[in-house]
């Protein structure tokens, strides 16, 4: 009988250690807690002030009477434009960066579509006749986040910074082209510049400004409530 009693705390102790995973680690249900804590949105992360650091695209675009002229860019706008028609096109992501930030910032499936919702509302407040339709703010964040969210939300770099600028222009190079150039071909002189000025606009300034935006605003401390505030800081702290 005490062999058998033996046995009995045996295979408790091993069923314990099945549960918990081999040598200590979790067991894989708390790596679904972990996932599902990444995919959920609490009330700190959709308030007004969470995406507040994604703000600057916006009120670029608010305050002004061109998709540039809000950032003190508007006079530069149309002397491009006059030099080779189409190359204007490059400085539009002014306009939009805000979307790429938003991801990188918040980590969260459909904070960019929050942020350009949210913004494109602050427009139309404002009376900003060039404000973006609440339909293609909501697409534009939909391409803004494509690249993270073929990673799960878990990879967040330059090269998929890039990437979402670069979707995003693209996006808007279109719709431009479809509903604000309806004169001008795709394969026009015009149209071709229009579309790489745009995208290499895209990858510049809604892509690496973004990132290099982010880095700067975590180093200040004020993302340490977002995990990606948190991932910059112990980034820091293991090259130091």
């Amino acid at each position: 009988m005490p062999a058998v009693g033996k046995t009995s705390d045996m295979a408790d102790t091993s069923a314990r250690r099945d549960a918990s995973g081999p040598a200590g680690l979790s067991s894989p249900s708390s790596g679904g807690r972990a996932a599902d804590r990444r995919w959920r949105w609490r009330m700190g992360t959709t308030s007004p002030w969470a995406p507040r650091w994604a703000w600057p695209a916006d009120w670029c675009s608010g305050w002004s009477t061109s998709p540039t002229h809000g950032c003190s860019a508007g006079w530069l706008s149309p002397i491009i434009g006059g030099i080779l028609p189409g190359l204007a096109s490059i400085l539009y992501p002014l306009w939009y960066f805000s979307g790429t930030l938003a991801v990188i910032i918040l980590r969260k499936p459909g904070a960019a579509v929050y942020v350009n919702l949210v913004g494109s509302a602050a427009e139309m407040l404002l009376g900003n006749q060039f404000s973006f339709g609440f339909a293609s703010a909501a697409l534009q964040g939909v391409f803004a986040e494509l690249p993270f969210a073929l990673t799960r939300y878990r990879v967040s770099n330059l090269p998929i910074s890039m990437t979402s600028g670069a979707l995003v222009a693209l996006e808007y190079g279109v719709y431009l082209m479809l509903f604000r150039y309806q004169g001008v071909s795709f394969l026009s002189p015009r149209g071709v510049i229009h579309m790489i000025s745009e995208l290499v606009g895209g990858v510049l300034i809604a892509g690496v400004m973004s990132w290099y935006l982010y880095r700067a605003i975590a180093a200040t401390g004020a993302l340490d409530r977002f995990a990606s505030g948190r991932a910059r800081r112990d980034d820091a702290d293991r090259r130091g």
